[in-house]
């Protein structure tokens, strides 16, 4: 399995591509209206250079409104749009939170951490995988939960998509969290069967838990 992209530099090679695409019709448009470098230099307030730097995809340092006064002196309009593009970031906690989760299973049990879905392309990865005879588990752990819906949406479609038996939600024990899962119970009940005594018994001796559950650790 090759190594996982990171997210700054799944972004560095997006923004080249999006680039590339931008310069190419910039281009083409500047050509078909009969434009010289300069004339689109002196009509968006900016160098001749920066113009040909940004037709041939080398304007990584150049400005989102430069490039949208480039783009509009041809008769083009530049937009920027946000899609969800896999997991954001996992900090110091969360590594904290996984690694007493960890010290709680049999040992007998296969533990990695930072596991993609198998899907190609697909960005999303699980926190953490558990995997004995017959069963493999995805972790996902939340130092602070704002949202529990939206975070139930989202292990539900990791689970669909990540080809798993169960999953494990797993939330630092704070009054914060605490208050979130009492107010998301009802949402959580058929998603979450199996209770955090019972599947941490399980894990402790190596046994599959049987179902999905929320830990609080």
């Amino acid at each position: 399995m090759g190594t996982r992209e990171r997210p700054q530099e799944r972004a560095q090679r997006r923004i080249a591509e999006q680039l590339g695409i931008a310069a190419r019709e910039i281009r083409v448009a500047r050509v078909g209206a009969g434009l010289s470098l300069r004339d689109v230099a002196a009509a968006a307030g900016v160098s001749r250079t920066t113009v040909w730097r940004i037709e041939r995809g080398r304007a990584l340092e150049v400005s989102l409104p430069t490039v949208s006064r480039v783009a509009a002196t041809v008769g083009l309009e530049a937009s920027l749009r946000l899609f969800p593009a896999g997991d954001p970031i996992r900090d110091a906690a969360h590594v904290v939170l996984l690694g007493r989760l960890r010290a709680r299973i049999n040992g007998d049990l296969r533990w990695r951490t930072e596991v993609p879905l198998p899907a190609v392309g697909d960005l999303r990865a699980w926190d953490a995988t558990i995997a004995g005879l017959g069963f493999v588990i995805g972790v996902e752990a939340e130092t602070r939960i704002r949202d529990i819906q939206a975070v139930v949406r989202r292990v539900n479609l990791k689970q669909k998509d990540g080809e798993l038996d169960h999953v494990i939600l797993l939330v630092s024990d704070t009054k914060a969290n605490r208050l979130a899962l009492r107010f998301g119970a009802a949402d959580l009940r058929d998603a979450f069967p199996v209770s955090q005594r019972d599947c941490l018994r399980a894990l402790r001796d190596g046994r599959d838990p049987g179902g999905s559950s929320i830990i609080v650790l």
